[in-house]
């Protein structure tokens, strides 16, 4: 018997059919097969509908909650993601090739714990108040939005769930969430959940279409919040809907070419380890991935040797299908960033050959082998822009001053590494580093307790930790004059 997914929207806490009666479709990157679900395109229509659903439930049910109850089914919600991890990453893995050991075994259980963790901080939104001295009374409220809207990216789609549903609601909002056109199914098993976990209707609702139907969400008059991760180009598309329908709050993750320093003094196994199996994890296809290496000088051919070693281990490991468990590294997304990645290699070659890798791996599928490209022209597209995939650039530098200056010359500056043994260093190095987040001795993978956000072209507000709730709300300031005399 075939298996048969869940294409509708969900609206409202049920699943219903888009208006317009269109669909797409998928296809599975590991064979380039298609996968048997004919997805729903939300249009103007359906997203009236699930706005009006949003704003009932925010003036009702849901806006009468107190913290404490809106934490239950949160924490419910976050046991549902763990029960069904496996179901979940099945899904990612048909629809974008993320291998399932991966997904399941990490990337689902941090949404998860994402959602325990703004549970907790439901009943904690704290005010504030200041004395009367000069005869008023001051008071501080931080106040939810009402309706917001968030839109996925397709490289870790029920992570993004986490990320963007919880903090909002933990705040009091309501949210309608649109994944990726790439990968949707893992979310709409996700809104089965909804119903469970016990969250009255119109509180989170799931939305499916292309980059047309994220227009409509971050152009509508009556959302007041737009979450957007993906493309730096995509991104300045959101903000200006965003800017010209209501002036929106509006947060971005953009895209990142991020540095990795290696200085001579590191722990070189770890560093190792660090920048190339740490870089490969989801073929390259991460939004903080270090796909610039720079290694010290004096260190660099030895150093480069054992990254390329570890690249050729991991293209031995790639091609298998990655809804296989003991799968470490599957294909990229689909068709389109196969060609985008393929693009990005062969300007390279224009101007130097890579030491590994360079070509599709296997004749099925989306496989690209794991490809280091050694001081290529700065110039080169290769070196500049963002490449998502498995494709990384090293230089080297001879003073830690020219490291620094390396590693900031990009627009963009969403994470950085550093590996060093010199703690003074890494703190001095770090400061002066151009990057929303930096990670020492390590690659780079946001916690849920501190903010994560980029600097420059990479984005703008933050997601996650305290930082990440307070997106979702709004300061409201209330001043009673004292000075009246009592009746």
């Amino acid at each position: 018997m075939a298996t048969t997914y869940e294409t509708r929207l969900f609206l409202n806490n049920e699943f219903v059919e888009a208006k317009s009666g269109k669909t797409f479709s998928l296809n599975n990157p590991y064979d380039n097969t298609e996968v048997p679900a004919k997805l729903h395109v939300a249009e103007e229509e359906d997203i009236n509908i699930a706005v009006k659903h949003a704003q009932a439930a925010f003036k009702g049910e849901w806006g009468s909650y107190t913290g404490a109850q809106r934490a239950v089914p949160m924490l419910k919600f976050a046991d549902l993601l763990d029960k069904h991890a496996k179901e979940l990453a099945h899904l990612d893995a048909i629809c974008m090739g993320a291998p399932t050991g991966m997904h399941g075994g990490f990337i689902i259980p941090e949404a998860a714990a994402v959602f325990r963790y703004y549970a907790g901080w439901a009943d904690k939104i704290e005010g504030e108040s200041f004395v009367a001295d000069d005869g008023t009374y001051k008071i501080v409220r931080h106040e939810p939005l009402g309706v917001c809207a968030g839109i996925a990216p397709w490289n870790a789609p029920t992570l993004y769930i986490g990320w963007k549903i919880a903090p909002a609601l933990a705040a009091g909002n309501t949210f309608i969430f649109k994944s990726s056109e790439k990968s949707p199914l893992s979310a709409l098993l996700a809104a089965k959940f909804v119903v469970e976990a016990g969250f009255p209707p119109g509180v989170i609702q799931f939305v499916t279409g292309p980059g047309t139907t994220g227009a409509l969400l971050a152009s509508h008059m009556d959302i007041k919040k737009i979450s957007f991760t993906g493309s730096t180009a995509t991104g300045k598309k959101v903000s200006k809907l965003a800017l010209d329908s209501n002036l929106k709050k509006c947060t971005l993750e953009l895209g990142g070419k991020s540095a990795a320093l290696v200085f001579a003094d590191a722990d070189i196994p770890n560093a190792v380890g660090s920048t190339a199996d740490g870089f490969l994890a989801n073929s390259g296809q991460i939004c903080a991935a270090a796909s610039r290496l720079l290694v010290e000088e004096s260190i660099a051919p030895a150093f480069i040797d054992a990254v390329k070693e570890r690249f050729s281990v991991a293209s031995g490991q790639t091609g298998s299908d990655p809804r296989e468990a003991t799968t470490v590294y599957g294909p990229v997304a689909d068709k389109s960033q196969f060609d985008t990645v393929m693009s990005f290699i062969e300007k390279g070659k224009e101007d130097k050959e890579p030491i590994i890798g360079g070509k599709q791996k296997g004749d099925k599928g989306w496989f690209i082998e794991p490809t280091i490209f050694v001081d290529p022209d700065t110039n080169n597209a290769i070196y500049r822009e963002e490449i998502f995939g498995p494709v990384l650039v090293i230089k080297t530098f001879k003073t830690e001053e020219e490291a620094i200056q390396i590693a900031n010359d990009t627009n963009t500056g969403l994470s950085a590494q550093l590996h060093t043994s010199d703690l003074i260093r890494a703190l001095r190095v770090s400061a002066k580093i151009d990057s929303g987040n930096v990670s020492i001795n390590g690659p780079h993978f946001p916690s849920r307790m501190t903010p994560f956000g980029g600097f420059k072209d990479s984005g703008s507000g933050k997601e996650l930790g305290k930082y990440g709730l307070q997106e979702y709300l709004q300061t409201k300031s209330i001043l009673i004059n004292m000075k009246l005399p009592s009746k």
